[in-house]
């Protein structure tokens, strides 16, 4: 609650604002999306839904019956807000909770990667996300419809590795590591006509920027409180060519991993990757190695001194009071 969210900004701007999906931070007062700048929620506060068919979402402070696939209705209700909400500035999220487990999709979708050779866990997974494709593909066509593409700035982006040993673009790492393939995911921005389609920016970024980023592209007046983490990406996602900023990125997970290091953790520069989650930290030059293959700490002691104060000290800053 301390904490200013992008809700918060947009809405004090003037700007609507609507959630349609997970929320998974707080299910009380003062915690839940309502309470935390949006003026709409349908969805669920938890981490995890146990059905994704004919389900019931919460809407602000009523349980509701659902019809359909979740993320086929989370996107109906997507769209029905920026339907209303057309004619003036708004803030759409839209959350998606697949494919998390349960693995649910409907039969067109599974059958056709089962029809593949894929197990069945496996041909869910794909089918679930091609149906998120799909519902992303409904969500642009209404603004392209509506004439909107041109004023609305799109953000595709996920939060972390895949939940299961499956294809990850040969990274290693899963959901819960503190290696590359448990926290680098893809990110894409879409604004017809004012950022250049196609563009590749392979500077660092992180989730902490789009606030500061979406200030900037917005011109939205900042709400004065706690320090801002992140760095606004308008000038790299703007110029005709992306600039390299040379800057540390820290990770940090509570659990999973929790058990062979009691603070496991990376640090990601441009060139490497510090990674601290056994009792003896590891080093990779994610230049030469992006696959991790050769832990190069043995021969680079002074470097890994240095990341390993950096992370201790922000690990501090972090979880202070």
């Amino acid at each position: 609650a301390e904490e200013t969210t992008l809700a918060e900004v947009f809405k004090a701007n003037g700007y609507a604002t609507g959630i349609f999906g997970k929320w998974h931070n707080g299910s009380h007062y003062p915690n839940r999306p309502t309470e935390q700048g949006f003026d709409e929620f349908i969805g669920f506060c938890a981490g995890h839904w146990t059905n994704y068919f004919d389900t019931k979402l919460d809407s602000g402070y009523t349980e509701i019956q659902t019809k359909g696939f979740i993320t086929d209705y989370l996107t109906d209700k997507a769209i029905d807000f920026i339907d209303r909400k057309k004619d003036e500035p708004f803030f759409c999220y839209v959350p998606f909770n697949a494919p998390h487990g349960p693995f649910q999709v409907p039969d067109e979708y599974f059958d056709k990667y089962k029809a593949k050779g894929l197990d069945d866990k496996l041909a869910a997974i794909y089918g679930m996300v091609e149906n998120v494709d799909d519902n992303i593909a409904r969500l642009l066509a209404k603004l392209e419809s509506e004439g909107l593409s041109e004023n609305t700035i799109v953000v595709f982006m996920t939060d972390n590795g895949p939940n299961g040993v499956r294809y990850n673009g040969h990274m290693k790492g899963i959901k819960g590591h503190v290696d590359e393939g448990g926290v680098r995911v893809p990110a894409i921005i879409k604004w017809t006509g004012k950022i250049e389609a196609g563009k590749v920016i392979k500077s660092l970024a992180a989730h902490i920027d789009w606030l500061p980023t979406f200030q900037e592209l917005c011109g939205l007046a900042p709400i004065e409180g706690r320090p801002i983490d992140g760095i606004s990406l308008a000038p790299t996602l703007l110029n005709d060519s992306s600039s390299e900023t040379e800057r540390t990125i820290f990770t940090h997970v509570a659990f999973l991993e929790k058990e062979l290091k009691e603070r496991p953790g990376s640090i990601r520069t441009s060139q490497y990757r510090y990674v601290a989650k056994n009792e003896k930290p590891e080093l990779y030059d994610m230049i030469a190695d992006p696959n991790q293959q050769k832990d190069i700490s043995d021969g680079n002691v002074e470097i890994v001194n240095t990341f390993n104060a950096q992370y201790n000290s922000w690990f501090e800053d972090a979880s202070k009071d």
